[in-house]
């Protein structure tokens, strides 16, 4: 009996230890989370309005450009998968793969090859445990992404896509993330950032495009515009993704302290029943013992 106690108080001591863990993790998680939304905040403006202003290039132009024109017969695609490098974020990076597996399904089945590039250690690990290969890999820094590693990713994608496809070149690229929409609700979504989809609707007066001239031609516009574009869809995706991986994380951690916390009063209720178990034997047994004594 006493043997048992020892084995309650050993898991009480060990999920109390790792309470503290989940509680210290949730914390961190709380007090990055704030800026990470800022960020997300603050990229976003900036994204959307050079999707805006390539969009009223192409749409007010009839010109011929690898940003917008679709290809005839696409063979190939790559796909940028964002995942984290950490795991205790609950399905964060589960989510995201399964959305790009749907993705690759979907690609394959129309025909095309895809190169995938992949952002995060768990994305690695679950490419390399089916031993699968990607073109590129990118670790570290997915909860805290810089302008730097999102130049660095848009300039292997852009390369990709300016080469032909029979120098190992793409005719599409898709980015996998998680898109922030609330501190409970994420979600995995895809997006195709080029060629660039240009939807052409009717338009109130104040919501219309403006009107661009352009010197010396459009064209030589969107070529400066292709890296841009590229830089900061994908920069505010990894500033999507953090912030993601963050709320993930704190919820998990906060739902593992809430477990800890049911897991030690269980074991301590048990030890007490153990405990109270082990009074009673004893005393069982001197009164036993006594009236053994009385009876002789």
């Amino acid at each position: 009996m006493g043997a048992q106690i020892r084995v309650y108080r050993q898991k009480i001591a060990s999920t109390s230890s790792m309470k503290k863990i989940f509680k210290a993790m949730e914390l961190i998680a709380t007090s990055r989370i704030t800026r990470a939304r800022e960020r997300v905040n603050q990229s976003l403006p900036y994204a959307e309005a050079i999707t805006r202003a390539v969009t009223a290039v192409s749409s007010q132009h009839e010109i011929d450009h690898v940003l917008t024109t679709e290809p005839e017969n696409p063979t190939r695609a790559a796909v940028l998968i964002l995942s984290s490098d950490r795991g205790l974020a609950g399905a964060y990076s589960a989510n995201v793969l399964r959305t790009a597996e749907r993705l690759l399904t979907r690609l394959h089945e129309e025909g095309k090859d895809t190169d995938v590039y992949v952002v995060g250690r768990k994305a690695q690990t679950y490419f390399d445990f089916r031993d699968r290969s990607y073109a590129r890999l990118w670790t570290g820094q997915t909860d805290a992404p810089n302008a730097e590693r999102a130049i660095e990713i848009g300039e292997a994608l852009v390369d990709a896509f300016v080469t032909d496809t029979a120098d190992g070149g793409v005719d599409e690229i898709h980015v996998v993330f998680t898109e922030f929409v609330s501190m409970v609700k994420q979600n995995p979504k895809v997006l195709r950032l080029l060629p660039l989809e240009v939807v052409e609707e009717e338009a109130s007066e104040e919501d219309m495009l403006p009107l661009y001239e352009f010197e010396p031609d459009a064209d030589e516009v969107l070529d400066a515009l292709l890296p841009k574009y590229i830089e900061s869809r994908i920069f505010n995706a990894m500033l999507q993704s953090a912030a993601s991986e963050l709320a993930n994380r704190q919820r998990a951690m906060k739902s593992a302290g809430d477990n800890a916390t049911s897991l030690i009063k269980d074991y301590t209720l048990l030890m007490n029943n153990a405990r109270q178990a082990e009074i009673t034997q004893e005393l069982t047994e001197l009164i036993a013992g006594a009236d053994a004594l009385n009876n002789s």
